[in-house]
């Protein structure tokens, strides 16, 4: 279980325990842990909030996926748009779970990824259909233009720089020379064509690798990849 709020990663644990039969093996308080974890521990099941710093839910699931396709994937997230639940499913997760349903809902979740099967809403479902039968990818507007896409090394990169991080402290996270961390966020940005921090920032934003959700204030946000429940 990878949630970076304590609270409710706790409470999830505590959901999930209480159940005859099931274990929680680990718990993870952001994506690059979650992958560590699933790697070491080898989960049959691994739930990812989408909002997490260092390594957010959906490069976590990608690399879980990439790593043993037989682990089965469920995001549990706030975040229902047609754009993100595409990421999802092109992520290798097979369940989605909106956190405002997780009390009525997790278990039953759960129990569909045990019998191999795939877990979404009638909401999210409908969203996939609707693109379908639109005759286009589900998430995709008519008239997208498909730009330069990143490799998986290069989104890490962009969200832990739209988070604030430095090039020495991205080297230390992905043991790479500060050298060769400054050469790779030169080469983004250029393939990019941006030519400041804040507008990496806001691509980051837009193409879902880091997230902003309003607070109650008006005015007022959270940091970049967190997710507020």
């Amino acid at each position: 279980m990878a949630d970076d709020h304590e609270v409710v990663r706790r409470g999830v644990v505590a959901m999930l325990s209480a159940h005859p039969g099931w274990q929680v093996c680990g718990e993870a308080v952001d994506g690059r842990d979650a992958v560590e974890k699933a790697t070491q521990l080898n989960p049959d099941i691994v739930i990812l909030d989408i909002g997490m710093p260092n390594l957010n839910g959906l490069e976590a699931a990608r690399q879980i996926y990439r790593h043993n396709p037989r682990h089965r994937i469920l995001i549990l997230t706030i975040t229902d748009t047609e754009q993100v639940v595409v990421e999802v499913l092109k992520a290798g997760a097979t369940g989605y779970l909106l956190k405002s349903d997780a009390g009525r809902d997790l278990i039953a979740a759960v129990e569909t990824l045990q019998r191999n099967s795939t877990f979404f809403n009638s909401r999210v479902g409908q969203m996939v259909l609707s693109g379908f039968l639109n005759g286009r990818e589900p998430g995709v507007p008519a008239d997208n233009a498909t730009g330069p896409s990143l490799t998986s090394r290069e989104r890490e990169i962009v969200q832990m720089l739209a988070e604030g991080k430095s090039s020495k402290e991205v080297a230390v996270a992905l043991n790479l020379s500060v050298k060769t961390a400054e050469t790779h966020r030169s080469n983004i940005m250029r393939k990019l064509g941006l030519h400041s921090v804040s507008a990496l920032v806001l691509f980051a934003i837009r193409n879902n690798i880091v997230q902003i959700q309003m607070l109650g204030t008006p005015g007022e946000m959270s940091a970049p990849g967190s997710d507020v429940a």
